[in-house]
């Protein structure tokens, strides 16, 4: 019998090139939101390159490499170092608390020599991977009610416990909400849903009274009355949404926003970038902007549902669930919506760590797509 006699329907018509199979288009669509990061920030910066914009577009192009590398990678090595991953990154977060780099405050660096970095980032992508792996051997029935929720439920409370304690509000909510995503999407029972998010409303005060650190429960007070200190806690706050309303619907122009150009908006290339634009460029620019976001989403949930594999599918749709996370967190931030808690817009803000972790995240997902029809987990794979 022939070779091409064994091979599956339709599998000699899939093109055997890895590279042609990644989604070009969405490769288009998350570079132009980083050159939009690059444009604001070189307005910013008095129409200069330095020092925000031209080491942006080098740290973009690096990381651009570094997801296409990714994305070749079979997705049953992603599989296999599920769980390896997720346990670094925890012992990880668990060396910060012991030798990590107290700054501003808080203690969420680790330093290897000249070089330093963020564990929690490392999180970001090992909770989606171990949850996808955890659900991909599931059956319905554990998915939707059972005691073995328990598992990915300390799998994802551990890990928002560590970055919470450093403090860093703002990671370990991504954390948890990106870990509260996959078990959703995984068939998570309403019932449980509703009661969860019930619990978690009657919570709040409790948590804003009793557990959150002095600065943070001031953010909170801030978000619900910022004009009670506007020269100080809602200085923020209060800049950030006179520059989204100054925009008006056209901006106005580029390179001419008073509350960004005269220093007026604290963070202005990082956290609060987002209302440099609407300044500049006014809502158009920003239903502009937020018309890339939506469509990266898209093309990225598109490519979880086509997956084969059932780590496949929660493994992209987490990712995604995480990026989205920084669109709206960030949005709800700067327009006021939201308390400060230091995340940024994804590729628009400046800072290296967060686009690695996002263009690694990335990288999960392409591999996804490329190597849709692999089996994974079945014994008849690579592992």
């Amino acid at each position: 019998m022939s070779a091409s006699a064994l091979t599956r329907p339709g599998e000699r018509d899939r093109p055997t090139v890895k590279i042609a199979q990644i989604d070009w288009t969405f490769c288009f669509f998350v570079t132009l939101i980083a050159c939009f990061g690059a444009l604001m920030m070189f307005s910013v910066a008095g129409s200069s390159w330095t020092p925000w914009a031209a080491n942006h577009l080098v740290r973009y192009t690096l990381f651009f490499g570094v997801m296409v590398g990714l994305s070749l990678i079979d997705i049953r090595v992603w599989f296999a170092l599920s769980y390896p991953v997720y346990v670094v990154a925890l012992l990880l977060l668990v060396a910060v608390e012991a030798v990590g780099d107290v700054r501003m405050g808080a203690q969420r660096w680790l330093s290897i020599g000249s070089f330093s970095f963020q564990p929690s980032e490392v999180m970001k992508v090992g909770i989606v991977m171990a949850l996808a792996r955890f659900y991909h051997g599931a059956s319905a029935q554990t998915a939707r009610f059972s005691w073995r929720l328990m598992i990915p439920g300390l799998m994802i409370a551990v890990p928002f416990g560590l970055v919470a304690h450093q403090p860093d509000l703002g990671t370990a909510m991504l954390i948890l909400f990106t870990g509260l995503a996959v078990v959703f999407l995984a068939g998570l029972s309403w019932k449980i849903i509703i009661a969860g998010v019930a619990g978690f409303l009657v919570s709040i005060p409790p948590i804003v009274m009793f557990v959150l650190h002095d600065y943070q429960r001031q953010r909170v007070m801030t978000f619900l009355d910022p004009e009670s200190d506007p020269s100080g806690s809602g200085y923020h706050i209060l800049q950030s949404m006179i520059a989204l309303g100054s925009g008006g619907l056209l901006g106005k122009g580029y390179g001419l926003g008073s509350q960004s150009q005269l220093d007026y908006l604290p963070e202005k290339h990082t956290d609060f970038i987002f209302a440099t634009l609407a300044e500049e460029f006014g809502f158009v620019g920003c239903t502009f902007l937020l018309t890339l976001y939506a469509a990266v989403i898209f093309m990225a949930l598109r490519t979880a549902s086509l997956s084969h594999s059932h780590y496949g599918r929660l493994a992209a749709a987490g990712v995604t669930a995480t990026f989205a996370c920084y669109v709206l967190i960030n949005g709800a931030m700067v327009m006021g919506l939201a308390p400060v808690v230091g995340v940024p817009m994804p590729l628009l803000s400046y800072g290296g760590t967060v686009a690695m972790t996002v263009m690694i995240g990335f990288g999960l997902v392409q591999s996804v797509r490329v190597h849709r029809y692999s089996e994974v987990g079945s014994g008849k794979g690579l592992f």
